[in-house]
């Protein structure tokens, strides 16, 4: 049967997270013949590619920098020309790559991202990712802004190879890459296609100092010396 969506998941010494993603990729609306999962791993030093071998369809290291060029790497090995990307720590709701793989065959349509829900349900962690959701409505609806993010995002895999991919670079990778991709068609933002979001690390060090590290990379265009800010430690 013809491969209709792929689905790229950027690792790193993610062995106690792993399967949960790929099992909620194995539970999908969609057929599980009719699309592929692809692990791209940033040379982990755990079991992080033995767990995901018998989940997916392919698991290799990555041999682009960072987690943009993990990505990168996941899309150019896709053999389907529609193409979704997560990450490992995510949950993937049941209608989420029928609802990607939909969304792409609209006319015109040549990137597509959604929204966000947090794993560890907590009303500080609901409070912080309805701001982000509403954001990026706004931005969205307003043309202002296409606050894309990596964990929940598909492609045209022609157009996103034409458009130059991911940059690479230590954050921002995920939302600049919507400023090139308008220009080869539409962006749409899909509110309805949604990925559980995982806070540990915001948890672990804080959401503003979080956030502000990251704003800080971001307005400084994407690289620092200053923050070692990253969701992943990849190569």
């Amino acid at each position: 049967m013809t491969t209709s969506i792929s689905v790229v998941v950027p690792s790193y010494n993610e062995e106690t997270r792993i399967e949960r993603c790929l099992a909620s990729l194995a539970d999908q609306t969609l057929p599980r013949e009719e699309y592929e999962v692809i692990v791209v791993d940033g040379g982990s030093k755990d079991r992080t590619r033995e767990l995901a071998a018998p989940l997916a369809d392919s698991v290799f290291i990555q041999s682009s920098a960072k987690v943009g060029g993990a990505r990168n790497d996941g899309v150019l090995a896709a053999k389907s020309p529609l193409v979704a990307t997560t990450d490992a720590d995510c949950v993937l709701p049941r209608d989420w790559v029928e609802r990607a793989r939909d969304d792409l065959l609209r006319e015109g349509v040549v990137m597509v991202y959604g929204t966000v829900a947090p794993i560890e349900d907590t009303v500080k962690n609901r409070l912080s990712l309805g701001l982000t959701n509403l954001f990026s409505a706004i931005g969205y609806r307003t043309g202002r802004l296409y606050y894309s993010l990596g964990c929940n995002t598909a492609f045209r895999k022609d157009a996103f190879v034409r458009a130059g991919m991911y940059r690479t670079v230590d954050a921002g990778d995920d939302l600049e890459i919507a400023r090139r991709m308008v220009r080869e068609g539409r962006v749409l933002f899909d509110s309805r296609l949604k990925v559980g979001f995982s806070m540990r690390r915001y948890e672990q060090f804080g959401t503003l100092r979080s956030l502000y590290q990251w704003v800080h990379i971001v307005v400084g265009g994407g690289e620092s010396g200053k923050y070692t800010y990253t969701r992943r430690e990849y190569k």
